[in-house]
């Protein structure tokens, strides 16, 4: 038995492996492009979603024959109730292919044909004519773009409401633990670390707001627009009944009432919510940094923080313990940070009627989605959720800080309040013994005046 057969495709006869599912086009890009990761599967999955809303669709304005409507439509069945290791086997084209993603959009049409054939072989179901009935790989794919970064963006969106919560109980837990403050990396004023903490809960819920405010232009489907954003060839009402099949699918609010002339050209939606994941990515960076240096020592760093040892920190240093899951979360930042560059200069390559960069930019978005939502779920749980405060530490640093003499100044000026605290310096003595030297100050009135506590303008919980 022969391990291959032949197709032809309109340039031609192509030899596929015997057992593949795809056809000459598809074997084709496999030939000509081999270099990178692998279409993500999301991608793969929405494109057959929206395939059977077609072939419903169509069937319904009698597009097509009720009978191969309905076989496509088993035929995706199938297909969607595999494994994604079995599904893999018949998707093996890469990112860098053409930038429309015609060749993916061909490979999932080539795929549904041959399981048809498989199902009923006396009803011919052929990849252009039938299972892409009325649709361009113009307005699918990024239709599928659109779907597929919507539900990445619902999967982050949980997982920093998970990481807000975790926080939250930090927050309420060590309200009123007094800490130093630090500005320019040097000794401020006191505040609690539940105050500290409710300034990193605040900047994730507004990351959160973004998120949930601009991922609405995601539901802005360009189905209906077929090859250039005319709809030529796609029935009337097409668009809007995938829309909302789409929107029972993956409940998530869909629609086809959108400029398709946009909606092929340019990729503003993708660009502007992953503006927000980089935003969201900054402010991790920010908070992971803070929790790992504020946990730096044991012994001879901060020290204000007791991080859980999850693992060993090193194979040489017996007793070791580092901040993994800070490193790895701001591993993530950065690199969504950079992906950033890549979405927009891919967004920006709309040439005409078409962007020509979709396959490139879905990947990368789904990459950063992927990335934050992994990391920021392992940050939550395997470090915020274990992390305790060392009170004594905290302690200590405040009373040996000098700028706890800013309660002072009220009382006596700035001038000679800075005096104290430079004497206290050069000395190398406390602030209270300073202030007490200086004869400007009563021991009484340093006691009532320098009260760190009283400093935080902390408000009960």
């Amino acid at each position: 038995m022969s391990d291959y057969r032949i197709e032809e495709d309109t340039l031609g006869a192509v030899k596929i492996p015997a057992n593949a599912l795809w056809g000459a086009q598809t074997e084709r890009s496999r030939n000509n492009f081999s270099t990178g990761a692998k279409m993500p599967l999301e991608i793969i999955k929405a494109l057959l979603q929206i395939k059977k809303a077609a072939a419903i669709a169509n069937k319904e304005v009698s597009a097509i024959d009720a009978a191969k409507a309905d076989l496509i439509v088993e035929s995706i069945d199938q297909l969607l109730s595999l494994e994604d290791t079995d599904l893999r086997k018949d998707f093996p084209l890469v990112v860098y292919q053409t930038g429309s993603g015609t060749q993916t959009n061909m490979n999932v049409n080539e795929v549904v044909a041959h399981v048809a054939q498989r199902i009923n072989a006396k009803i011919e179901i052929l990849p252009n004519d039938d299972v892409n009935h009325g649709q361009s790989s113009n307005d699918i794919f990024p239709t599928a773009m659109n779907i597929t970064a919507a539900m990445a963006v619902d999967k982050l969106e949980e997982a920093t409401k998970h990481l807000i919560n975790e926080l939250r109980q930090k927050q309420a837990k060590y309200w009123r633990v007094v800490k130093i403050g630090r500005t320019h990396l040097q000794d401020a004023t006191p505040l609690t670390f539940g105050q500290e903490v409710s300034g990193w809960v605040s900047m994730l819920e507004h990351d959160l707001d973004y998120l949930q405010t601009l991922n609405k232009t995601l539901g802005e489907l360009a189905m209906g627009g077929t090859a250039v954003g005319t709809g030529l060839n796609a029935a009337p009402g097409f668009a809007d009944k995938i829309a909302e099949q789409m929107s029972q699918v993956y409940n998530h609010e869909f629609t086809a009432e959108t400029n398709k002339f946009y909606g092929l050209a340019a990729h503003s939606g993708l660009n502007v919510v992953h503006g927000a994941i980089k935003t969201l990515a900054s402010d991790l960076l920010k908070i992971a940094n803070d929790v790992r240096f504020l946990a730096s020592g044991p012994r001879s760093g901060y020290g204000e923080l007791n991080i859980p040892a999850n693992e060993p920190g090193s194979s040489i240093m017996p007793g070791k313990v580092n901040p993994t899951q800070a490193e790895a979360i701001t591993m993530a930042a950065v690199r969504v940070m950079g992906n950033d560059v890549t979405v927009n200069m891919a967004a920006s390559q709309g040439n005409f009627e078409m962007n020509v960069y979709k396959p490139v930019l879905i990947y990368t978005f789904l990459e950063s989605t992927d990335l934050l939502t992994g990391t920021m779920n392992g940050f939550a749980d395997k470090m915020i959720a274990g992390l305790t405060v060392n009170e004594k530490r905290m302690a200590e640093l405040v009373d040996q800080s000098l700028m706890t003499v800013t309660a002072l100044s009220p009382h006596i000026g700035y001038h000679e309040s800075a005096e104290i605290a430079q004497q206290a310096l050069r000395e190398g003595t406390t602030l209270k013994v300073a202030a007490l030297k200086s004869g400007k100050v009563t021991e009484k009135q340093f006691d009532k005046w320098v009260v760190p506590i009283d400093m935080t303008n902390i408000e009960e919980k």
